[in-house]
């Protein structure tokens, strides 16, 4: 046979259809982080493990003392049980004045915290002369905490819950005004540009742009706050600013454990029912 027409055969005769197309050439893995950031990340846990160490030993807060403490904690848990159940009716009042001055403190804080917080919004007041003195002044607020606050107004007004309430009240205001200027920053500026495009004025800017976005995060805002209201309206009273700390410093002071643990048990399933109906209640608004 000719080579030269066995050659064309070959050449002409189709690929076998069990060949398959070409595969492509098998890409290695993606190596691991260069070796630099990867110094970098461990040098920023050992960082973290060095602070945490170092601080945990100047506050002696080790395992050695936690193991140490808890034969004592013990003892006291053991003097707290069983409560002292013929003491609840006494703590029934207090405890209502304390929901009490948690719902006045929280509200008047939040209705003080309205206007303050358009104010400190960079989007909705942009002249930094008047939105950073007003968050200078929610730092300062902020700073202050509310057992400190409470200790001057009991100072200044005497023991009572009007002390308590005007705490709360700052402390209110400062947290809700500062976690609501940021959600009003976070807002959606399409509707506020296209309002100011067609005439509206900054009232209505505000009313039909800024609050129907902004209105959930504050209503959020507001029902958390009121919880946290509730338990430190519990703890007031130790320096005299009225509701149940009033008799939960006495017990204590007395080492009625038992009685201290009733009003405990009882300042609980308060803030649980109270945390229940606020979830119920944002999901209906939100």
């Amino acid at each position: 046979m000719n080579p030269d027409s066995t050659a064309r055969t070959l050449s002409s005769t189709p690929p076998s259809p069990q060949a398959g197309p070409p595969q492509p050439q098998q890409s290695k893995p993606p190596a691991g982080p260069p070796l630099p950031g990867r110094y970098k990340r461990y040098a920023t846990w050992m960082i973290f493990i060095v602070v945490l160490v170092a601080c945990s030993i100047h506050t002696d807060a080790t395992p050695y003392q936690l193991i140490v403490g808890l034969p004592e904690m013990g003892k006291l848990l053991g003097e707290m049980f069983p409560p002292d159940w013929s003491y609840l009716p006494t703590i029934w009042k207090p405890m209502l004045e304390t929901i009490q001055i948690a719902i006045v403190g929280t509200t008047l804080g939040a209705l003080l915290a309205i206007p303050v917080a358009l104010l400190c919004a960079y989007n909705i007041m942009p002249r930094k002369l008047i939105s950073l003195p007003m968050r200078t002044i929610l730092n300062l607020v902020r700073t202050v905490p509310d057992l400190l606050f409470a200790s001057i107004f009991v100072a200044v007004f005497g023991i009572g819950p009007f002390a308590g309430m005007l705490a709360l009240l700052f402390f209110s205001f400062g947290i809700i005004a500062k976690l609501t200027f940021e959600a009003i920053e976070a807002i959606d500026p399409g509707p506020l540009e296209a309002m100011t495009a067609v005439g509206a004025s900054r009232i209505q800017v505000i009313a039909f742009g800024v609050v129907p976005q902004a209105l959930p995060y504050f209503v959020s805002y507001l029902l958390y706050t009121f919880e946290v209201n509730v338990r430190a309206a519990s703890v007031l009273g130790l320096v005299g600013a009225g509701g149940i700390g009033l008799l939960l410093d006495r017990s204590l002071g007395l080492f009625r454990y038992d009685r201290a643990s009733i009003i405990i048990l009882l300042t609980l399933v308060i803030v649980l029912a109270i945390d229940y109906g606020s979830n119920m209640l944002r999901r209906k608004l939100l």
